[in-house]
């Protein structure tokens, strides 16, 4: 890249995006001079590692890299919004996790290993904060829908991808120790 402040515009652009970006976007930026992949991902390590002593981070999730507030200053800086973060039922929470970890998944799978049954509004919820959505349909009778997640579900808790996910025997050993 011939004299462009490669890192400043990658930096200002993500500063200024309301969603994560990934580097194909990071590139469209360019219209002549296009830098190359390896560049940009030059970059954005360098920018990471400018991060590092700042009260903020430079986090690949699964739709790109963002800027973030780090998790320790969090307690911190939520006190600049009086409105509460939404608290979400445990109902929610345990459906919320089977599709996670079960995904593809019915409905009637959930209700099944859950043992009751799963309320509308429960997966309204969910396919309105974009969380879940439907991915086809079981060839059973019926024809259920078939659930999983979605990017804005790994966004928003933080993840690059489902691998990043606690292991089940983590989340159940973690659940019975505040129990």
């Amino acid at each position: 890249m011939e004299n462009l402040p490669l890192k400043q515009i990658i930096e200002g652009a993500i500063m200024a995006s309301e969603q994560p970006l990934a580097v194909d976007q990071l590139m469209q930026l360019f219209d002549k001079n296009v830098p190359q992949r390896s560049e940009v991902r030059a970059a954005l390590k360098e920018i990471g590692a400018d991060c590092d002593e700042r009260g903020y981070e430079l986090k690949k999730v699964a739709s790109g890299y963002r800027f973030q507030v780090k998790s320790e200053y969090g307690e911190w800086v939520s006190r600049l919004w009086k409105e509460k973060p939404p608290r979400y039922s445990r109902a929610l929470l345990e459906t919320l996790a089977l599709v996670a970890y079960k995904q593809p998944i019915t409905r009637g799978d959930i209700e099944e290993i859950r043992g009751v049954s799963v309320s509308t509004n429960i997966m309204r919820t969910l396919i309105e904060r974009e969380w879940v959505r439907v991915v086809g349909h079981r060839e059973v009778p019926g024809h259920p829908a078939l659930y999983a997640t979605t990017r804005n579900f790994l966004d928003y808790f933080n993840l690059g991808g489902l691998e990043e996910l606690p292991s089940l025997s983590a989340v159940s050993y973690t659940h019975l120790r505040a129990h």
